[in-house]
């Protein structure tokens, strides 16, 4: 099977080149030695602009190339992969835009669009220094005046806070309480008087750490009228949904690290000996790397489910988003320490002694996606505030049929993006979570086939009935705006694991006959990746419960190896990687 956003991807990532290359400038080499320098990686994303990257922020209705948001991840799933820290100082222009893309008149969007495609880097002013990510505490003021605003305050840790050229500014336009008192500016520091602003410097990181986290103060900057983006008194729910998109996007960040951890694994057990084997041959390396293989894949089953649900599921995304990004980079977390189990000693070091310290690089570079765009605590709490109609629609059964489908069949075409319909909270509940009974009795009418094994079925019956409990008690749990009980965010968390399981189940179920050929077929066939990913979610979901038998993790690492050694992306889709086979 071709999928057009991966064979995109794929496209991109071979005109950039092999980054085992040296002589190539977005190379691993380079990558280190900038991380190295701590410097920010002008020349690669200069690189990306050529490559006409910038346009694929841009959405096609405002003169870009962004036709599907699924596109868009993995287009930032190759960069990635690459390298994290170009990942993130490049495309937090979109990231910058998309308030504009989700609340701007149809003159803003298609002025900001040529800008983008122009090279103009855009960043988000949300976070301040005291406030973090509690936006209605937010004491930025843009005051009104007779041609427009006066802008004054801090905003601080902001992604290209000193390069960005637009900043997208969450400012109070009212100094009463409440979410009505904030609005968008999309201000233009070309325009500024210079003394009515300054750069904060960039805070030394961790992890990715040439990237520009930096901020901007404002002293009675004088903006136009005109940088209003959407109604005043709508800034925060403008950003609210714009977080819907870019919590989803953000996915792709894990992925591209997870890529490029489990790569760099599976090289070092195909190649280092231990005892007289090699690792590959050693069980307890075998399982590591089997895990491992697993949660990437199930972790991707979750981040194509999800983009193709911004297009088919809009009025889902207040869940679909909160429980992905949580979801995800968590996951990838968990697969990469793993990762370094199996790497030992060689998963610190830096330098040339081992793979230019890559692996070191990405576990670093990963922490931080977690906290973007809304921490853990963020987004299991959007997921408590839900929790009545999470239970309501779960008990009456309620399934957006049409949007499912589309959100999960990779053949059909997706809807084009309505920004009109996203929503604050998801009415309807969540689809992908709903149909999980029903995508259970599929199963089983499979297994009765013949077509799957039993060992398939009990393990998703056993999902859900774990569903149907933890539904029960998330029915059970009192509304509590403020002191929320820790139980709450536990149960959240679980139905973050309900949402992956079901939306593996329907992945598979509506593709499984389409994905029938090379090392990826083998994923497909009897349901192989799916009955690992589901053993994974029922470990979650009943930690007393042995993490499954070893039988479906050993029959994993046959494919992993397949496609590695056939130079492919470790995916549950056909891929061609550029790095050259050593």
């Amino acid at each position: 099977m071709r999928h057009a956003p991966y064979e995109l991807a794929a496209e991109f990532d071979r005109r950039l080149g092999d980054p085992s290359d040296a002589g190539r400038l977005f190379s691993h080499a380079r990558c280190a030695a900038l991380d190295d320098r701590e410097e920010f990686p002008q020349e690669i994303c200069r690189e990306l602009d050529v490559l006409g990257l910038p346009a694929h922020y841009v959405p096609t209705e405002h003169g870009g190339t962004l036709r599907s948001y699924e596109e868009a991840v993995q287009l930032m799933r190759a960069v990635a992969r690459r390298d994290l820290t170009v990942a993130i100082a490049h495309g937090k222009t979109f990231l910058g835009a998309v308030s504009v893309w989700v609340g701007g008149d149809r003159d803003q969007a298609d002025a900001l669009g040529a800008e983008i495609a122009g090279g103009t880097i855009v960043s988000w002013g949300l976070t301040e220094r005291e406030h973090g990510s509690d936006l209605l505490a937010g004491e930025v003021l843009a005051e009104r005046v007779a041609d427009g605003y006066r802008v004054s305050g801090e905003k601080w840790l902001i992604n290209n806070g000193t390069r960005g050229h637009l900043v997208c500014l969450l400012a109070r336009t009212a100094r009463d309480a409440g979410p009505r008192s904030f609005g968008i500016l999309l201000v233009d520091k070309r325009k500024l008087d210079p003394a009515s602003y300054r750069t904060l410097p960039a805070e030394r990181l961790h992890g990715i750490r040439g990237a520009d986290i930096s901020g901007i103060a404002f002293a009675d900057a004088a903006v136009p009228g005109t940088a209003l983006v959407g109604p005043e008194g709508g800034g925060v729910e403008i950003v609210l949904k714009s977080l819907q998109l870019t919590r989803t996007l953000c996915a792709s960040l894990s992925l591209g690290a997870a890529d490029h951890a489990l790569r760099l694994g599976t090289d070092y057990a195909l190649r280092r000996e231990n005892y007289g084997s090699l690792l590959i041959d050693l069980p307890q390396s075998r399982r590591l790397l089997a895990l491992s293989y697993a949660d990437l894949l199930l972790a991707e089953a979750v981040t194509v489910v999800a983009s193709r649900g911004i297009h088919a599921l809009t009025g889902e995304l207040g869940v679909i988003s909160a429980a992905t990004k949580f979801f995800v980079p968590n996951l990838v977390e968990q697969a990469v320490k793993r990762l370094a189990k199996l790497m030992g000693s060689r998963a610190l070091l830096v330098g040339d002694t081992h793979e230019h310290g890559r692996f070191q690089k990405v576990q670093r570079d990963h922490r931080i996606v977690g906290i973007f765009d809304g921490n853990s605590v963020v987004n299991l709490h959007s997921l408590v505030n839900q929790f009545p109609l999470l239970a309501k629609s779960y008990r009456r059964g309620t399934v957006d049929a049409a949007g499912l489908t589309a959100a999960t069949t990779l053949t059909d075409p997706l809807p084009e993006f309505d920004r009109d319909r996203l929503t604050l909270l998801a009415r309807g509940g969540c689809s992908v979570v709903q149909a999980l009974p029903a995508g259970v009795a599929e199963l089983t009418a499979l297994v009765a086939r013949g077509e799957v094994p039993e060992s398939l079925e009990r393990t998703a019956i056993g999902l859900k009935l774990a569903a149907d409990e933890l539904l029960a008690a998330i029915a059970a749990q009192r509304p509590a705006a403020v002191d929320v009980p820790a139980e709450a965010f536990d149960l959240a968390e679980r139905y973050t694991a309900c949402f992956a399981a079901a939306a593996a189940i329907q992945l598979w179920l509506r593709n499984r006959a389409t994905v029938v050929d090379g090392p990826a077929g083998a994923l497909w066939r009897s349901g192989l990746w799916l009955e690992a990913a589901l053993t994974r979610l029922l470990g979650r979901l009943r930690p007393a419960r042995p993490d499954g038998t070893d039988d479906v993790f050993e029959r994993l690492v046959e494919p992993l190896v397949a496609q590695h050694e056939a130079g492919q992306l470790l995916s549950l889709l056909p891929y061609q990687q550029q790095e050259a086979r050593r």
